[in-house]
């Protein structure tokens, strides 16, 4: 039978008011690849924390190679062979993408010189393996969010290590960035290395996993062959409940014309034209580098627009700051709710009311009492687990912190609404209350919009579907008219009577 290269048995660890991590356990075989799954807040992140020595543990046993091991820090699991890419990029823009993988082990001469061409050289051959196509001497901020994810590997990879822990690995990657990933964790199989895999994309789990281990309030449910499952079990064993409908689309009348833009170009964006009715989810779908995000942001104001005219119920807006955008009934939920959505070192209350602190004030001073019964209602609406509305929010799970960044807009009690990526990072459960409350609003008269790359999501609780190519909208479909194969010929270029065919 195979031993296991890494064993964490029975890890208790407490914060104040929360216990993360109940009795928790995990196996790491060489040459195979672990799933860990569960929702957010379940534990997984915390669990790979006290494996690397970012906290201690309270109790439990960690094996590694057959010897029982605590490591001090990040700096002393990769010492001795265990390394972590994390779902949060921990990269710096202004450096070059080599600076960046060797950063703090630049590669010296005996005189203590940095040898500059066999570093430059060696970051290369990693990015060629990547499928990566740039030089490592070129700055890591003029790479795509994808690209860096991709340096981040890159640069795990680097350590040449024995176990590999790879958090959320393609959530910023396109598809055929994916496949590279891929071939390289085959590779790395090969070479007997053992690789934990945590993803919330259950598709993934069953084309790149061995096993899996599912992990629910902290505590271990239980460790499977993938063989030996399917996703309806796997979601029942997260949640502890079966979710019979993923995506629960409700039927509401429509009202009002309410968001129109005409002709709009900018950056990224060449004369895009749509509207949206009141109690409507506008499906916006498109391939990575569509344009989606960068039209969404002109409408919004955060991008400058170049032509063409932005109206809010017949009166035209043509919002040129996010504040105006803002003033007029618009909120933007971004996609990267780390860099643009959220202030992590603030707490759940002051990023919930950052945006709303004027209406909240009575001119002179901001009314807390009033601050407080808002925060508190949304925390309950949302069934965001937080011990208090004070709690920091980077303490707090990647589902969560996307219900308060979603709060976060809703209480500027917008016209429209628009949602980029509203559930990437996001687990099963998590979803599904984040699509309820999406009805809710909906119902209650919202325009939104949904920009998401996952073409069920889209399908499945849109109203109407635009897919976007290049900058330009290159189809529309009722929901009833639209299917995957119909999204990705429009995504691609390709007229979907021509696809047909």
């Amino acid at each position: 039978m195979l031993q296991p290269i890494l064993q964490l048995s029975e890890i208790e660890k407490a914060f104040p008011g929360v216990k993360a991590l109940d009795k928790a356990s995990l196996n790491v075989y060489p040459g195979k690849v672990m799933a860990l799954l569960g929702e957010n807040g379940a534990g997984k992140s915390t669990l790979m924390k006290v494996l690397t020595g970012i906290y201690a543990k309270d109790a439990g046993e960690l094996r590694y190679q057959d010897q029982e091991v605590s490591f001090a820090g990040p700096r002393d699991s990769q010492q001795a062979g265990i390394s972590i890419i994390h779902q949060e990029l921990n990269l710096i823009p202004e450096l070059t993408i080599a600076e960046n993988i060797y950063l703090g082990r630049e590669k010296t001469n005996a005189f203590g010189r940095i040898m500059w061409s066999e570093m430059y050289s060696d970051a290369d051959a990693l990015l060629s393996r990547l499928n990566v196509k740039h030089s490592s001497k070129t700055l890591l901020g003029a790479l795509s969010l994808g690209e860096q994810q991709m340096v981040e590997i890159a640069k795990a990879l680097s350590f040449k290590s024995k176990v590999i822990i790879m958090d959320e690995p393609t959530d910023a990657l396109t598809d055929t960035e994916t496949a590279s990933l891929f071939n390289v964790i085959n590779e790395l199989r090969q070479q007997g290395c053992g690789i934990v895999y945590i993803s919330h994309r259950l598709k993934e789990i069953f084309e790149i996993c061995d096993d899996i281990t599912v992990l629910r309030d902290g505590k271990f449910i239980g460790q499977t062959v993938v063989a030996d499952t399917n996703e309806d079990a796997l979601i029942e064993m997260m949640v502890g409940r079966k979710l019979d409908e993923q995506y629960p689309r409700i039927h509401a009348v429509h009202g009002k014309r309410s968001l129109e833009v005409k002709g709009v170009s900018g950056l990224g964006v060449t004369d895009v034209s749509f509207h949206v009715d009141q109690g409507e989810i506008l499906g916006v779908s498109g391939l990575m580098g569509a344009g989606r995000t960068e039209l969404m942001k002109i409408v919004y104001g955060a991008l400058k627009r170049e032509a063409g005219d932005v109206s809010l119920y017949g009166k035209t807006i043509n919002p040129n700051s996010p504040q105006e955008g803002l003033a007029n009934g618009i909120a933007y939920i971004s996609e990267d709710r780390k860099g643009d959505g959220l202030v992590l070192g603030l707490s759940v209350k002051d990023n919930m009311s950052l945006c709303t602190l004027e209406t909240l004030s009575n001119g002179l001073q901001l009314q807390h009492g009033d601050e407080v019964i808002a925060v508190e209602d949304f925390i309950k609406l949302f069934n965001i687990k937080t011990p208090s509305r004070n709690q920091i929010i980077g303490n707090l799970s990647g589902g969560n912190q996307q219900k308060v960044a979603i709060a976060k807009g809703l209480m500027t009690k917008p016209k429209v609404l628009i949602l980029d990526e509203p559930t990437r990072g996001v687990d099963v459960g998590a979803k599904k209350e984040i699509y309820q409350l999406i009805n809710k609003f909906k119902a209650d008269g919202m325009s939104i919009i949904l920009v998401s790359s996952e073409m069920p999501e889209v399908l499945g609780m849109s109203d109407r579907i635009m897919v976007m190519h290049e900058g330009r909208v290159s189809g529309e479909f009722m929901a009833n008219e639209a299917n995957q194969e119909k999204l990705l010929a429009c995504a691609v270029g390709k007229k979907v009577n021509e696809e047909a065919a």
